[in-house]
């Protein structure tokens, strides 16, 4: 095989955070394919289990996972998996993260603790990862000093403020997450 019949390599990126903080539509912004999505509406079933507070009017959720990509190269394609974010469907995170290289957070000022969770799976896997800010609307109580501290993140994680809708924004923090890739050390052995 020469390497003009090679395939390209293969880039897996997990695009995690908590129900209805815009992780479908990032990947869906950023894709270069139609994104798989697999949204079903809320149902009355989902009452007293999840939690829909500060969710607006949003009628559906991931429940199973969603599916970009984007071909940086012939030979780079980059794989953006978006998580379910109702913690019922946690479980498949663990099947999700297989072979990723990093992560996602994406994170609502106005609920943040429902950031925690996906910030606890990166860290006790050792998978690096970004955060960004989704403003709704414009919509963002805090600046990007006050979310630090109450993520409690290491001052090594890059925090991004912006948009998820807009794929500018969503590229953007693709691109840190990268640069956040390449700054960390090498493990030799």
């Amino acid at each position: 095989m020469t390497t003009s019949q090679a395939a390209p390599a293969a880039v897996k990126i997990l695009i995690a955070g908590g129900f209805g903080v815009g992780k479908t539509t990032l990947v869906g912004a950023v894709s270069e394919v139609a994104p798989l999505r697999t949204e079903e509406f809320l149902t009355k079933a989902s009452v007293g289990v999840d939690d829909l507070a500060g969710v607006g009017q949003k009628d559906t959720t991931t429940v199973a996972l969603d599916f970009g990509r984007i071909t940086v190269s012939p030979e780079l394609v980059v794989y953006l998996f978006g998580t379910p974010g109702q913690e019922r469907f946690w479980f498949m995170w663990n099947d999700l993260v297989n072979g990723a290289l990093g992560g996602v957070v994406i994170a609502d000022t106005r609920r943040l603790e429902t950031s925690f969770a996906s910030i606890d799976f990166f860290e006790s896997r050792d998978i690096p990862f970004v955060v960004a800010i989704n403003c709704f609307h414009g919509h963002n109580t805090r600046t990007a000093d006050e979310v630090r501290a109450a993520l409690d993140l290491d001052p090594h994680v890059p925090l991004l403020v912006g948009d998820v809708r807009e794929r500018t924004f969503g590229r953007d923090v693709l691109l840190a997450l990268v640069e956040h890739l390449m700054s960390l050390p090498v493990a030799v052995g």
